[in-house]
């Protein structure tokens, strides 16, 4: 590992994203409740969150890190064929955690893919990269040609509420 002991702390943000593309009828057994090994996205939402704290593990050269907050949203695409994971790592510690947010986003579409993968086979976990990264010695860095999240965030799926809850005011 490369030592980072000379480094000052700074609070560190990184955003990633990628997708899984799929059947139009798996995302609508998806949305209905009706794969057989549960409730995929929030699945997908916690395995997620789980990796991004254990990227030193997966990562052989990534430094592991204390993580402040870890967020994995997975949204239904408007086109109906892909579902959208996002995820945004925050930590303050001498190094990024560009890592984090990508291996957050993989083990989510990975996750997805496993609970999908006996109704659809085809399925593809695309387009994994890097949106923006604050903190550090190289300050913003933004993907210039990225366009803002899909309008589909209307609702954060994974995040249901139990039968009967109301949403607080």
């Amino acid at each position: 590992m490369v030592s980072v002991a000379a480094k000052p702390v700074t609070h560190r943000v990184c955003v990633a994203r990628g997708e899984v593309r799929m059947a139009p009828a798996t995302l609508r057994a998806i949305a209905a409740g009706r794969v057989p090994k549960g409730d995929v996205l929030a699945t997908a939402r916690l395995a997620g969150i789980q990796a991004a704290k254990r990227t030193g593990e997966w990562i052989p050269l990534a430094h592991p890190l204390g993580l402040d907050a870890v967020d994995v949203e997975l949204v239904p695409g408007p086109e109906g064929d892909r579902v959208f994971v996002e995820a945004k790592v925050e930590a303050h510690a001498r190094t990024g955690v560009e890592m984090e947010a990508l291996v957050a986003v993989a083990a989510a579409g990975l996750t997805l893919y496993d609970m999908c993968k006996a109704i659809d086979r085809s399925m593809t976990v695309e387009a994994i990269r890097l949106i923006r990264k604050s903190g550090g010695k190289s300050g913003l860095w933004e993907r210039p040609e990225v366009a803002k999240p899909p309008a589909a965030r209307r609702k954060r799926p994974g995040r249901a509420r139990p039968r009967g809850q109301r949403r607080p005011d």
